[in-house]
């Protein structure tokens, strides 16, 4: 969730899915309303295609922010029409979504209800699931689903971005401020007192790395045994960084650890099942193309503040953006008044062993769904779902 500008008139690009029941009703004017419902459109006959063979074993993988309903109030988005906020018709249209889709793996982010609700219609629906709620007392987390009849889980880890902290006293240097320096715990601003008293203003101060740094944001990675014919070994990972544009040291943090923990769990699933296992990283990053932590996951660039110099550093793991290699980075992903922008990526590493070959088609800006912002009847969520078609090709 954050931020949307106006949008523009007219030119619909996706379409309504005939394959749901027109029994959703979404108007106030008991007019008949359906959430729109992209489409997986093939990778052009480039050099990036032409080099497949067409007979490889293909998986989709969808990544979406679905908004979770604890942060749905009307004086966040007054340009939303009531009855499109409630959770019933919310809940409701994402699954429609999700079913029409029918992808082998979906990312989701913001995932609340996910006992009372998600768990068991995916489960119906023929998902399995691994979950990890955010820390502290919020309600939503991020989920892996994944078709039982395509894969098979065979390991899992979950990413609990607050054990940063515990970093800090090491000077990691996953833990960088806005100008690029290490983070310490020393507190210049304050003398030396009575602990109580200092603790607390610890507690509320920013600029203690150890409050800046807990921002109960998680992430979650699964390996799974693709099902027959191909049995390849692949690493899904699932991810929503802080939102807060002005904390970019921190997403910045974070994003390396994420990339940290990813190399090593792909090291750990190599060993345990000797294997080449390929790698695909989504997720909300709250982060447009052209900031640091776009930059920094798909070449090792970092720069934070005006003052700092571009410092390139050697990645863990190497990255890729599915859209960027095959038809750019999309115009938005999020879309309220207050902000329109790309925040959701799918990254996978490069290998022979997979490639793109599909994406999922999005909705340009002057599109009449999109006008005035989301939710709205035809998206039930402020972002857009993503997702990325893989063909295996080396396994």
């Amino acid at each position: 969730m954050l931020k949307g500008i106006s949008v523009l008139p007219r030119l619909p690009v996706a379409f309504p899915c005939s394959s749901i029941p027109r029994r959703f009703c979404l108007s106030m004017m008991n007019e008949m309303v359906e959430p729109m419902c992209p489409k997986f459109v093939p990778v052009e006959e480039t050099d990036i295609s032409s080099r497949y063979k067409r007979d490889g074993f293909r998986f989709r993988i969808v990544s979406y922010n679905i908004l979770a309903q604890v942060y749905v109030k009307s004086t966040l988005f007054p340009h939303s029409p009531s009855p499109s906020l409630r959770f019933k018709a919310r809940s409701q249209a994402t699954l429609n979504v999700l079913r029409s889709l029918g992808s082998d793996f979906f990312c989701l982010q913001e995932v609340d209800e996910y006992e009372e609700f998600y768990k068991g219609h995916m489960e119906r629906d023929g998902y399995s699931s691994v979950y990890f709620q955010r820390s502290g007392q919020k309600r939503d987390g991020c989920g892996i689903f994944y078709k039982r009849n395509s894969a098979e889980l065979v390991m899992e880890e979950k990413i609990d971005y607050n054990d940063l902290v515990n970093s800090i006293n090491g000077g990691s240097d996953f833990c960088t401020d806005k100008n690029g320096d290490i983070l310490s715990t020393e507190n210049k601003e304050t003398e030396p007192g009575d602990g109580s008293q200092s603790a607390q203003e610890d507690h509320n101060n920013p600029n203690d790395p150890r409050v800046r740094l807990k921002r109960d944001c998680v992430g979650i990675m699964a390996a799974f045994k693709l099902k027959p014919p191909t049995q390849h070994v692949i690493i899904v990972a699932n991810t929503h960084l802080y939102w807060d544009p002005e904390w970019a040291d921190v997403k910045l943090a974070q994003a390396k650890y994420l990339l940290s923990r990813l190399a090593q769990f792909k090291t750990l699933v190599s060993n345990t099942f000797e294997c080449n296992p390929s790698v695909v990283l989504a997720g909300d990053f709250n982060s447009t193309p052209g900031d640091t932590v776009y930059q920094y996951l798909i070449s090792g660039h970092t720069s934070l503040g005006t003052q700092s110099e571009c410092v390139r550093e050697e990645l863990p793991i190497p990255l890729c953006s599915v859209y960027a290699v095959t038809r750019g980075e999309p115009p938005f992903t999020n879309c309220t008044p207050g902000f329109t922008g790309t925040l959701d990526y799918i990254f996978f590493s490069p290998s022979e062993l997979i490639k793109p070959v599909g994406f999922l088609q999005l909705p340009e800006q002057d599109s009449s769904d999109v006008s005035g912002g989301l939710p709205n009847y035809h998206h039930p969520s402020d972002h857009l779902p993503i997702g990325a078609e893989f063909e295996v090709i080396g396994a």
